[in-house]
């Protein structure tokens, strides 16, 4: 019998990366060099962002080795570590969390090694109150570790320590 799971899985990576490459296309072609649109009463705005360094743009100011070294090699080696450890795991919450996360981080890591930055274009609020610039790979990134803290939390909770 065929073990569906994994398929799911790697479905959900694929459309991730799929979604993620798609959105920052149109970004690029639509917004690049266009004033912000702004929708649903400013709470939603599209504009095009280019990211050289990490969340909320930490190290873009970095010298360029330097952000090569952090957001290209080392978030590289660890998104393959993440994908590595946490395929022993068996529970689906968890699995799905970090299939998020992981391919969240690759759709961003393979425009870092492409043209070393990543293209933003979501930003989220009321009034002054607002996120940062982010794109449909942040988004996956959040949601996935938003799961593994909820599937550990889960898991914490029904097996307390002694």
């Amino acid at each position: 019998m065929i073990n569906a799971r994994p398929l799911l899985l790697l479905v959900a990576a694929l459309l991730t990366i799929g979604c993620d490459r798609v959105t920052k296309h149109v970004a690029t072609t639509m917004l690049a060099g266009e004033p912000d649109r702004s929708f649903w009463a400013d709470t939603v705005r599209l504009g095009y962002a280019e990211n050289a360094g990490g969340f909320l743009s930490l190290g873009a100011d970095w010298p360029a080795l330097a952000r090569t070294v952090v957001f290209t090699v080392l978030t590289g080696a660890l998104l393959v570590t993440a994908a590595y450890v946490g395929r022993r795991r068996t529970d689906a919450m968890t699995r799905l969390g970090l299939t998020l996360f992981v391919a969240g981080g690759a759709s961003n890591w393979l425009d870092r090694v492409a043209n070393g930055r990543v293209v933003d274009f979501l930003n989220v609020g009321i009034g002054a109150l607002r996120t940062g610039v982010f794109n449909v790979a942040d988004v996956a990134i959040m949601l996935g570790a938003g799961l593994l803290l909820f599937a550990e939390l889960r898991r914490m909770r029904e097996s307390p320590l002694p």
